[in-house]
């Protein structure tokens, strides 16, 4: 069945990362992958671009129809094979509305995320600030404790309560993120106790990245 699919994905990457774990929760292995390295450009590639015309990766196709949105990809992975695998998107109406809620809260989150970890790359050297930096920093501080008190009152150990479901395959990726680049695990536990719980999961175990296996994390949200 996942023989029809094919992912276009980079290491290290969240988006693509979610449609793998998505893919491994609906038990959808053996489909046809390619890792591609961003630091070479293959993102960019001429394969890459014919699924995606932006050139970024996941470029995700199923039969012939493409979805390189990873949010989409992965709803649409729960909607197609609803009955096989793990049941992702739950029946309850109170834990379903989380899950929604924290899904597309956490697209807010990556920003924060990005625009910190990213600055040096996306901001040209004459045009950085120290304050931008500490304003950044602090933007991304104030939105870590917001995450760190909504896991304080979850009632179950997962993102939406107790099952895992959609809002961990898109947002475990991400707190992975913060932690690879060095975010504190004992001045956040509740995220550090959700990172390292999930760690094992199979899903997770199995689509870890590859170069985060090969190279020490970096330093960079040490002091957020």
């Amino acid at each position: 069945m996942a023989k029809d699919m094919t992912l276009l994905w980079g290491s290290g990457s969240p988006p693509c990362w979610r449609v793998m774990i998505a893919l491994e929760e609906k038990n959808l292995q053996g489909y046809n992958q390619k890792l591609l390295d961003f630091s070479k450009g293959e993102h960019k590639s001429p394969e890459v671009m014919a699924m995606n015309p932006r050139g970024q990766l996941p470029a995700f196709k199923h039969k012939d129809l493409v979805l390189n949105e990873s949010y989409g990809a992965c709803m649409y992975l729960e909607n197609q094979f609803k009955s096989q695998g793990t049941k992702l998107i739950p029946d309850c109406p109170a834990e379903q509305a989380m899950m929604y809620q924290r899904m597309f809260e956490f697209l807010t989150f990556g920003q924060k995320m990005g625009d910190v970890i990213y600055y040096t790359y996306k901001v040209p050297e004459g045009e950085r600030h120290d304050c931008a930096v500490k304003r950044n920093k602090e933007a991304l501080t104030t939105e870590i404790k917001l995450w760190e008190g909504y896991l304080q009152k979850e009632s179950g150990p997962f993102m939406a309560g107790k099952t895992f479901s959609l809002a961990d395959v898109t947002v475990y990726p991400g707190i992975a993120y913060l932690f690879h680049f060095g975010l504190c695990e004992e001045r956040y536990p509740k995220l550090a106790a959700y990172y390292n719980s999930l760690k094992v999961r199979p899903s997770i175990k199995t689509s870890w990245p590859p170069t985060w296996l090969e190279s020490q994390g970096q330093d960079t949200l040490k002091d957020v």
